[in-house]
C-alpha cells in the first residue's frame, strides 16, 4: 500500500508516559510527560519538555532538578490523573494514592509505584516554542529489586510497563530477542576432549557393558555384553507363520477326508529308511 504525506506532527511512538516528579519531600509535585528521553550515553544525559505554564516547569526551574519515574499499568489512572491535574491547586501525591519516597542524590522525591526512577540534576535549558527542554545528567538510578533476576540484570517484562501513543495509553507486549540476537552466532554444546575425560568415560562404558558370572568351580569370570539382540527379520517370521498355518489347514482337510496328514506321512518315510538301513 501506498503511503500518504501528512503535516508535520509528534507522530513518534510509544513512548513511556513517564512521571516527573520535582519540589521536595515537604511539597512534592509530579506530572505526566512523554516528551523524554537519552541524549547521550557517556555521560548519561536525559531530558524533558515541559510547556512554560505548567507549576513542574516553574519547581524545576527553580530547583534544577527532577526524577523520571517509569510507570507500569497497574497505576495507568493515577498516570492520567495526574496529566491532567494541576499541582498549584491540590496535592497530587495524596489524591491519586502515589507514595513520594526520597531520593538518594537529590532532593525532589521519586515515586515509590514506579519499578524504576530516574535522578536528574539540570545542566541546561534550551527554550523551543511550546515547550523548554531541560537537558539533565543523570546522577542515580533506583530500581525495584521485584524485577531483579538470579544474575543481576533488569527484568522488566514482569513490570508491565505502561507506552503512550497518540494519546493512548498501551501495554507493551512479549519479548522477542535482545539486541544484536540477528547476528548472534548459535550457541553449540562443548564437549571435554581432554585425556583424563575420555578415560573416564571409557572406564564408565566398559564396566557398563562387563557383569560377572561364576562357572562350574565357582570362579568369577567376566562376561561382556555386546548391547545389541539379534533380531529376526520380519519377513522370515511371517513365512513360517504362513507355512504352519498351511500345514495346520492341510492336516485338517486331510483328516476330514480320511487321508494321512503330513505328520503321519514323514513318520511313514523315515520308518522306511530306517528298517532298509537295518536289513
Amino acid at each position: 500500500m501506498a503511503k500518504i504525506t501528512w503535516n508535520p506532527g509528534t507522530m513518534l511512538s510509544p513512548l513511556p508516559p513517564a512521571l516527573i516528579s520535582s519540589g521536595n519531600m515537604n511539597k512534592p509535585n509530579v506530572m505526566t510527560a512523554a516528551w523524554t528521553g537519552i541524549i547521550c550515553s557517556e555521560p548519561v544525559i536525559t531530558y524533558v519538555s515541559i510547556r512554560k505554564s505548567r507549576y513542574s516547569h516553574e519547581l524545576i526551574s527553580k530547583n534544577k532538578e527532577f526524577v523520571i519515574n517509569v510507570p507500569t499499568w497497574k497505576i495507568a489512572s493515577s498516570v492520567d490523573t495526574v496529566g491532567v491535574k494541576s499541582g498549584r491547586d491540590l496535592d497530587k501525591f495524596a489524591l491519586t494514592g502515589l507514595t513520594a519516597e526520597k531520593c538518594s542524590k537529590i532532593n525532589a522525591p521519586q515515586v515509590k509505584e514506579c519499578p524504576v526512577s530516574i535522578e536528574c540534576k539540570v545542566l541546561e535549558i534550551r527554550e523551543f516554542g511550546t515547550h523548554d527542554m531541560f537537558l539533565a545528567e543523570v546522577v542515580a538510578v533506583n530500581v525495584d529489586e521485584e524485577f531483579i533476576d538470579n544474575k543481576g540484570g533488569l527484568d522488566l517484562e514482569k513490570a508491565g510497563l505502561l507506552a503512550y501513543a497518540h494519546g493512548f495509553y498501551y501495554t507493551l507486549g512479549r519479548k522477542i530477542g535482545k539486541f544484536g540476537f540477528s547476528v548472534e552466532k548459535k550457541k553449540t554444546l562443548s564437549v571435554k576432549t581432554d585425556k583424563f575425560s575420555k578415560e573416564k568415560t571409557i572406564e564408565k562404558f566398559q564396566k557398563a557393558k562387563q557383569t560377572p558370572q561364576k562357572d562350574k568351580n565357582g570362579v568369577e569370570v567376566v562376561v561382556k555384553k555386546t548391547g545389541f539382540k539379534k533380531i529376526k527379520p520380519v519377513e522370515q517370521k511371517q513365512e513360517k507363520k504362513s507355512n504352519k498355518t498351511l500345514a495346520n489347514k492341510s492336516d485338517k482337510f486331510a483328516k476330514k477326508k480320511g487321508k494321512k496328514t503330513n505328520f503321519e506321512n514323514t513318520n511313514n518315510n523315515f520308518r522306511k529308511k530306517t528298517s532298509i538301513k537295518k536289513k
